[in-house]
């Protein structure tokens, strides 16, 4: 087997711990990052070279056979990498500046359907197939536009707020885009291939914790607290919703006390996590949506605001408490900042370097 076909294999799998620390692999995933048909124009017309293959796996493969002879392959490819980090929003012609005021006019955070489905699949789900008489279906008119404007919304927030947090990492000295061409790794970090992850604290990993501390999950807690004080909410509505009402009912009857006992529980929660982030990271892994699976590498931006979870949306814009954050994390790294994580999924065992970047408010 050819170390292309090697390299390949080990990609294709999910076993990305095999790139860590190996010069030919880290070529590889490299030559990937230029093999797209365009970005390979420009990178061959750039460097004065010349492939025979017709196809473009063909090229790749030839591409990284020609590289892997050449001494100075890998400053050539970092140069070129360099120089073409966020290409396409500078063709663009995005004003940072406005865009950062831009994003606080968003005042809520909701999504439209399930997060993790497509739009039309939730409104083919939730309109289309279960109802059957036109006119209410028109009279849901109004439910479906605000479907469609949450989702939009809020893929628009999160598409350019991670695209200002991982600009915040390109543009150092230490860091090497790999132009969003290849698929789990954003960029490098001395070399170690990294997919950047900017998260909320998970609620199910909370609610875990929460059952360990206070014996219950957070809603039968609460619900427990409120049956005592003739405080319930509509069994029927989601879970958040539950939880909310229930809150509210709390605060509006004056007993702070027990939604002080409760986000003081998070926020230990949230401080042991900080302490010892191994659990959290590996449960990260372990729980990740199944058509969203990797074992690459990752760094976490774990985003937490510790008065209000719920609120935590927000400071994905709050670039004022990120930006030291990630300059900081930058400037310390080394080759023990990235710590080994086993887990399984789905019966499988994997292993991958990880770490996280707390920012907590």
């Amino acid at each position: 087997m050819s170390n292309f076909d090697r390299w390949n294999e080990a990609f294709r799998i999910n076993n990305f711990y095999e790139f860590n620390n190996n010069p030919n692999g880290l070529l590889w995933l490299k030559v990937r990052a230029v093999s797209r048909r365009a970005q390979l124009k420009s990178f061959l017309d750039s460097n004065g070279l010349t492939l025979s293959s017709k196809n473009m796996a063909d090229k790749q493969k030839e591409l990284f056979e020609l590289m892997e002879n050449d001494v100075s392959a890998m400053s050539t490819l970092d140069k070129y990498l360099r120089d073409k980090n966020n290409e396409f929003y500078s063709m663009m012609g995005v004003d940072v500046e406005k865009l950062k005021l831009d994003l606080y006019k968003v005042k809520y955070y909701n999504w439209g359907g399930n997060r993790n489905n497509s739009l039309d699949k939730h409104l083919v789900d939730r309109f289309v197939k279960v109802i059957s008489e036109y006119d209410v279906l028109i009279s849901n008119r109004d439910r479906i536009a605000d479907n469609a404007w949450n989702y939009v919304q809020n893929s628009w927030y999160n598409n350019w707020t991670t695209y200002l947090i991982e600009s915040l990492f390109k543009h150092h000295e230490k860091v090497v885009s790999a132009v969003g061409e290849i698929k789990n790794v954003d960029f490098f970090i001395n070399d170690y291939p990294i997919d950047l992850k900017v998260t909320f604290f998970p609620n199910k990993f909370l609610d875990e914790k929460i059952k360990l501390l206070l014996g219950k999950k957070e809603l039968s807690w609460l619900k427990s607290k409120g049956k005592s004080l003739g405080i319930t909410a509509n069994a029927n509505d989601t879970e958040p919703q539950q939880i909310y009402t229930i809150v509210e009912k709390l605060r509006e009857i004056g007993h702070n006390e027990v939604i002080a006992e409760l986000n003081e529980a998070k926020r230990a929660i949230v401080e042991e996590s900080q302490k010892d982030p191994i659990e959290l990271m590996t449960w990260l892994y372990e729980n990740q949506g199944e058509m969203r699976f990797g074992a690459e590498n990752r760094l976490f931006i774990i985003l937490a605001d510790s008065n209000d979870l719920s609120m935590s949306w927000k400071m994905k814009r709050a670039f004022s408490l990120i930006e030291p954050k990630v300059q900081n994390y930058l400037s310390e790294f080394s080759d023990q900042s990235l710590k080994t994580i086993n887990f399984s999924f789905k019966n499988q065992k994997y292993k991958s370097l990880s770490d996280v970047i707390f920012v907590i408010q």
